[in-house]
């Protein structure tokens, strides 16, 4: 079986969600399923730092432009792309549509992601998405018919050290891109409500609507408790998660949310949105909360910082929530997706 799965969006060492969802589905089908020849393919801008990653001996480097490769048995677009009509068979995993939804990118590049999710959807044997939430929005918003989506949930990154440390920081730890879809003028605002001594902590790189925010916090009160490291690598991330007592991830929308179940796995409790897929990924084992309005934010804020036996009782249910979400599941049920395909 020949497998062609675009990597492009898998190499350097700042992955976005999606740069953690390719790598974890490559390296996954290639070790649990070595009988099948795969090609990593990388678009033109990324080939060459392509040679910086040591491939899987059943993996071959392929170039992905102008139709090639041209001949495997199956493509794979893990970023709800496909760009070519000559594949036998074709996958596509849909991982969110929130640019359609939402004044949460420019105008072009409303109209260039569009195009493309409407092409992925139209040239598409089968979609994947990554939780019911996408696979509704998938139905609604690209006129796709149930039939042809396939639900495979994302999995949750391990931690590397013990998830509940004896003593925690009075901190609470937002992971993510300082963008306006991720609501951090509301959660600033919210923050503002909280007891004196308590620290915010904004990890993440710079995104559409970073202005605004960085202006928000310039005008806080509590600015000098507001901090924004930029964007974190693993090891200081890892820490950061250790040290937390709260997690607040009152997303506007999201296809999956897979920070939750990382702070999940981690220990700590989590406060995140009743909307998009975080209802349905939190599961019950996180604090919800309206994301439009800045007084319900601010409420669960309160409730959470001031209740360790709230904390104890999400520490509890989150650990055990995040323990149904591993990336052998989820790369097992892709395989699933194209056996069946491809005839078994």
């Amino acid at each position: 079986m020949k497998i062609a799965l675009d990597a492009t969006y898998s190499l350097g060492p700042n992955l976005s969600g999606v740069g953690v969802y390719s790598r974890a589905i490559l390296s996954g089908l290639a070790q649990a399923h070595a009988e099948a020849d795969y090609s990593f393919c990388y678009r033109p801008h990324r080939f060459r730092q392509s040679f910086s990653e040591r491939l899987p001996r059943n993996c071959r480097r392929t170039l992905l432009w102008n139709g090639w490769p041209s001949s495997p048995d199956l493509f794979h677009g893990l970023n709800q792309r496909i760009d070519s009509l000559r594949y036998r068979r074709t996958v596509a995993t849909f991982h969110d549509l929130f640019v359609m939804t939402g004044d949460y990118s420019t105008p072009e590049f409303r109209r260039r992601f569009t195009g493309q999710a409407r092409t992925a959807a139209e040239r598409s044997d089968l979609i994947i998405a990554v939780s019911r939430f996408t696979a509704g929005q998938v139905q609604d918003l690209l006129k796709v018919e149930a039939a042809r989506i396939r639900v495979v949930p994302h999995g949750a990154t391990p931690a590397t050290a013990p998830a509940q440390p004896a003593t925690r920081d009075r901190m609470i730890l937002f992971v993510g891109a300082l963008q306006r879809r991720k609501n951090i003028v509301r959660l600033v605002e919210a923050f503002e409500e909280t007891a004196p001594g308590w620290k915010l902590v904004l990890a993440g790189s710079l995104g559409f609507g970073a202005e605004e925010i960085l202006a928000r916090i310039q005008r806080s009160p509590r600015k000098a408790d507001i901090r924004t490291p930029g964007y974190v690598p693993g090891i200081t991330l890892e820490e950061l998660f250790q040290r937390a007592s709260v997690f607040a991830f009152p997303s506007l929308d999201e296809g999956f949310g897979m920070p939750v179940l990382d702070a999940m796995a981690r220990g700590v409790p989590v406060l995140t949105s009743n909307a998009s897929a975080l209802r349905e990924v939190s599961g019950g084992a996180a604090l919800l909360v309206d994301p439009s309005d800045v007084a319900s934010i601010a409420a669960g804020l309160r409730r959470l910082t001031g209740d360790q036996t709230l904390r104890d009782e999400l520490i509890r249910k989150g650990l055990e929530r995040s323990k149904e979400f591993n990336w052998e599941k989820a790369v097992e049920q892709t395989w699933n997706v194209y056996l069946e395909l491809l005839g078994g």
